[in-house]
């Protein structure tokens, strides 16, 4: 009733930012873009033997955990993955199966951090998206490069962000809801905490001792406990694939839980949202959530 397509539909080529605007940025609907960065010399030069060359042993942060759930529940608990200072080779060396662990290793860290990190591969592809940049009126808040194992997994979560997703090589996979969704999907707040690696190697989960509790959904859509969950029976999740190439559109505050192919390579582009009627209506969906709950 909403207008949700039952799939994600494809464009053939970028929009213009006036499209793009009026057909998807403002019904708040995602779209897989073809032909948008076919342009970026990182299809073609981001291999194995070229990172090496440009980023090789420079140091860079990465997320590592016993199961591949970075920013996830675990045991009561809502659990940040170790961040690990390493040479960049050495993390291409697990990826690359040259080197075993039994822990899953992903670079992800935010915060810009392909600008921030690697700015060596900035020019292999673009500070911003012009066409979105014109139809916001505004520059990316922040640019992140992404490149992991296949265990690796993004947990259920939504994001302030109007978010273009570029898939280099290999592919993604998105499993989406709609903000309306909000009433099936469970919100529980956790004691923050984080991995740390113990002498013998194993991981011990520390709490965060004067953070705050932090809201985050428990669920696993992939294997979703109706028992505990009922509501969530009611949700209408898309499955999508991005393939090498392709850039998925994400629209603010959908929810959103992500896996990938192994050594799969992303860069995506977070734009600030507009706190507009709309984001006033998503607040007034999750108070009412809250409060029929409390009922």
């Amino acid at each position: 009733e909403l207008g949700w397509p039952e799939s994600v539909p494809y464009l053939d080529r970028p929009p213009s930012p006036l499209e793009f605007y009026r057909e998807w940025v403002s019904p708040n609907k995602p779209c897989i873009i073809r032909n948008a960065i076919s342009h970026w010399p990182a299809l073609k030069k981001w291999t194995s033997a070229y990172l090496r060359e440009v980023v090789g042993p420079k140091v860079v942060s990465v997320a590592v955990t016993p199961n591949g759930y970075a920013d996830a529940v675990c045991q009561d608990r809502f659990v940040m993955p170790e961040e690990r200072q390493m040479p960049f080779m050495d993390f291409l060396d697990i990826v690359e199966k040259k080197v075993t662990s039994p822990n899953v290793f992903y670079v992800q860290k935010q915060c810009s951090n392909l600008t921030e990190e690697f700015p060596e591969l900035v020019c292999d592809v673009q500070p911003d998206i012009p066409w979105m940049s014109e139809a916001l009126g505004k520059k990316p808040d922040a640019v992140n490069f992404w490149l992991g194992e296949s265990a690796a997994v993004t947990s259920l979560h939504k994001d302030h962000y109007e978010n273009l997703y570029c898939v280099i090589s290999g592919e993604k996979y998105f499993l989406l809801h709609p903000p309306s969704d909000r009433p099936f999907i469970p919100y529980e707040l956790y004691q923050p905490a984080t991995y740390h690696v113990s002498e013998d190697g194993s991981f011990e989960i520390v709490d965060e001792k004067t953070a705050e509790k932090v809201p985050w959904i428990p669920l696993d859509p992939l294997n979703p406990d109706l028992e505990l969950y009922p509501e969530y029976a009611q949700a209408k999740p898309l499955q999508c694939t991005v393939k090498a190439g392709e850039m998925l559109y994400l629209p603010s505050l959908w929810f959103h839980h992500v896996q990938q192919s192994h050594g799969c390579i992303a860069v995506n582009y977070w734009y600030d949202m507009e706190y507009d009627i709309k984001y006033s209506y998503y607040q007034l969906l999750d108070c009412l959530t809250k409060t029929v709950k409390m009922l």
